[in-house]
C-alpha cells in the first residue's frame, strides 16, 4: 500500500513538473500584434511580413504567435488596439500611418514596428530616422525622388503636357516635401502646377471641377489619409473627366486608377520582420534606425487608359513592372 502511494506521489510530482515546464514553454512564445486593414493589398503585405519571419526561422504557433486585427475605420482601430493590448503583446506591428497613430496613442512602452509611413518624423512617430528615440521604429515609405519620377513619366506619356493639377492635403506633413519635389521636377519639364487642397472628402469633387475648369492636362494625386480613403471615388472622377491621373501607390490601380509609381509596400512589410527579430533578441526600438524603401514599382492599367482614350507609348509600357489589361 505504501509503495502504491509512493508511486502515485511520484507520478503526481512528475505531472506537476511537466505541466509547469510546458506552461513555461508556452509562456515564452512571443506574441506579436499586427494592426492593419482589410484591403487586398494590405493582406498581401502581411503575407510578406509572415514570409520575412519564416526566412528568419520563425514558425507560427511554435516559436512565435501573431494576433491579426484588420480595420479601416479610426474608431474601430482604437477598439482593436485596446483588444490587442489586453493580450500582453511583446511587439505591435502596424501596417499604415493610421494604425501607427492609433497604437502610439494607446501605448508608449510596447515596442512598435511600422511597416511603412510616408513621413515618420513629420507625423511625430520618431525623433529622427537615424535615432527614433522612443518605442517606435521600422520602415519609411518616403522616397525623395518619387514625385519627380512620376512627373517625368507623365511627360513621356503626354509629350504636350503643360499644366497639371496636384491633389493633396496641406495639413498632411508628408505632402509638403512631396509637393516641393514635384515643383522642382516641373521647372525643367516646363509644366505648370495647380495645387488643389483636399481637406475633407467633400473637397474631392470640387477639386476635379477646378481642374477641369483650369483645362489641366493631367492630375497628380499625393498621398494623404483623405485621398487614400477615397481611392475609388478619385479614380472614378478622373475617368469621368477624361483626365490621366498618376498615383503614388498601387491601391489606386486596383480601384480603377490609370497608373502608379511608388514604393513596393509588400517588400517593406517583408523587411519589417527583421525589426521584430532584432527586438526579440534584445534591441531597443529607440536605437534601431528607420530604413528607407529600396524597391519600387510602376503599374499601368490599359483598361483605365482605354476608358479615357489614352494610348500609352510602347517604350513606357515596356518599363512597367505590371500591366493590367
Amino acid at each position: 500500500m505504501k509503495k502504491k502511494i509512493a508511486v502515485l506521489v511520484l507520478v503526481a510530482m512528475f505531472l506537476a513538473l511537466y505541466s509547469s515546464a510546458e506552461a513555461q514553454q508556452v509562456k515564452k512564445i512571443p506574441r506579436i500584434g499586427y494592426l492593419g486593414n482589410t484591403a487586398a493589398s494590405s493582406l498581401e503585405r502581411i503575407d510578406g511580413f509572415r514570409h520575412g519571419l519564416r526566412e528568419l526561422g520563425y514558425v507560427e504557433g511554435k516559436n512565435i504567435l501573431i494576433e491579426n486585427r484588420y480595420e479601416g475605420n479610426f474608431e474601430s482601430e482604437r477598439v482593436l488596439t485596446a483588444a490587442l493590448l489586453r493580450l500582453k503583446l511583446v511587439i505591435i506591428v502596424t501596417g499604415d500611418a493610421g494604425a501607427t497613430r492609433t497604437a502610439k496613442a494607446a501605448t508608449s512602452t510596447i515596442p512598435m514596428v511600422m511597416c511603412q509611413d510616408p513621413d515618420p518624423v513629420g507625423n511625430g512617430f520618431v525623433a529622427s530616422l537615424a535615432r527614433p528615440g522612443g518605442n517606435i521604429t521600422g520602415l519609411s515609405s518616403l522616397g525623395a525622388d518619387l514625385p519627380g519620377k512620376r512627373l517625368e513619366l507623365l511627360k513621356e506619356i503626354l509629350p504636350k503636357l503643360s499644366r497639371a493639377a496636384v491633389l493633396g492635403t496641406s495639413t498632411n506633413p508628408g505632402n509638403v516635401p512631396a509637393l516641393k519635389a514635384t515643383k522642382l521636377a516641373a521647372g525643367p519639364l516646363r509644366v505648370q502646377l495647380q495645387f488643389l487642397d483636399v481637406l475633407s472628402p467633400k473637397d474631392i469633387e470640387t477639386a476635379f471641377r477646378a481642374a477641369t475648369k483650369a483645362r489641366v492636362d493631367a492630375v497628380i494625386v499625393l498621398n494623404s489619409p483623405i485621398n487614400s480613403s477615397r481611392r475609388r471615388e478619385i479614380a472614378g472622377l478622373a475617368v469621368k473627366n477624361q483626365l490621366p491621373a498618376f498615383y503614388d501607390r498601387s491601391d489606386y490601380i486596383e480601384d480603377g486608377g490609370l497608373m502608379s509609381y511608388g514604393v513596393n509596400f509588400t517588400d517593406l512589410a517583408h523587411r519589417a520582420a527583421t525589426y521584430v527579430d532584432k527586438i526579440l533578441k534584445g534591441a531597443k526600438p529607440a536605437e534601431l534606425p528607420v530604413e528607407q524603401p529600396t524597391k519600387f514599382e510602376f503599374i499601368i492599367s490599359l483598361k483605365a487608359a482605354k476608358q479615357i482614350g489614352l494610348t500609352i507609348p510602347p517604350n513606357v509600357l515596356a518599363r512597367a513592372d505590371r500591366v493590367i489589361r
